[in-house]
């Protein structure tokens, strides 16, 4: 999957599940913890990561270098599904 899938799918989620379809208020490099996304919210986010990719999303992870724009998600995204491709 390319990155500008990945950004795709993240963007398409984000705007529905938390912006209510107003996609001009999401930013590439824009917080989203506490801006867009609340605690639970967190939660929803990291189900669907794990829904959507098939990839496990590790406590240790729940970070904002990882969650904390569209960005660094598209970034840790592709690095967890570059690492399960490669057996890593």
């Amino acid at each position: 999957m390319q990155k500008a899938d990945i950004e795709l799918e993240i963007r398409s989620f984000l705007v529905a599940h938390f912006l209510a379809g107003r996609a001009e208020k999401l930013r590439d490099d824009g917080s989203l913890l506490g801006d867009v996304i609340d605690s639970t919210g967190v939660l929803d986010l990291v189900m669907y990561l794990q829904d959507r990719f098939a990839i496990v999303v590790e406590d240790d992870e729940v970070v904002p270098g990882n969650l904390d724009s569209v960005n660094n998600l598209v970034t840790y995204i592709a690095g967890k599904l570059h690492n399960n491709a490669t057996g890593r």
